[in-house]
């Protein structure tokens, strides 16, 4: 058998290894970015990023993302049930990396990160203008995450129904998005690491 390096995750066990830091973010890499848009219930606005971000089910198309801490995002949801997916490309990494700012509720991080604002259809948050993709959401469930053993953690795993979706013409090439052609970001595991798409292959389903 292959040796492999084995160690339980928190407890020093990575270090025990010989690793400088939990290897998990990491290894679950690279990942989608959540660029959330909200509107508090006085109507201030809220930007930020969440690096662990999935689409979950496609009928009803249910997406959602989790929030390490009970955040802006998180509060804004709850009491106002909408928010905004945008898609982060790399000319708009700057603006998303500067949005993740720790700042004071009530600071609009569309201004801070000097991002354009445009309104949507079916939900009252703004988009990310320059976005070339951007999902109106309508809150579905939030649940609290718990470890094994059903302690609760202060992690929150936030889920939305998409009910509208923005597009950018130039992405649709013969009736299919391109995925690829946006240039998305994702989230790698160090405290600066991210990535673009690479090689694309397909595979055909067996059965």
């Amino acid at each position: 058998m292959i040796e492999r390096h084995f160690c339980e995750p928190g407890h020093g066990g990575a270090q025990a290894i010989g690793l400088a830091h939990d290897p998990l973010n990491a290894i679950i890499a690279p990942r989608p970015i959540g660029w959330i848009s909200t509107l508090s219930v006085d109507q201030h606005r809220n930007l930020a990023p969440y690096s662990f971000f999935n689409l979950f089910n496609y009928t009803p198309p249910i997406i959602g993302f989790a929030s390490i801490g009970w955040k802006d995002s998180a509060e804004n949801i709850a009491k106002t049930g909408e928010f905004v997916w945008n898609l982060v490309t790399t000319d708009l990494a700057e603006a998303m990396n500067a949005s993740s700012a720790s700042a004071a509720p009530g600071i609009d991080e569309f201004d801070l990160a000097g991002i354009e604002p445009a309104p949507c259809r079916r939900v009252k948050p703004p988009r990310v203008a320059a976005s070339p993709v951007s999902f109106e959401c309508r809150h579905s469930q939030t649940l609290r995450l718990t470890s094994a053993a059903g302690a609760a953690t202060d992690a929150w795993l936030i889920l939305g129904e998409v009910v509208g979706i923005h597009i950018d013409p130039s992405m649709i090439e013969g009736g299919v998005y391109q995925t690829a052609r946006a240039h998305p970001v994702l989230r790698g595991g160090g405290w600066g690491d991210y990535f673009q798409l690479g090689d694309m292959f397909r595979m055909t389903r067996p059965g």
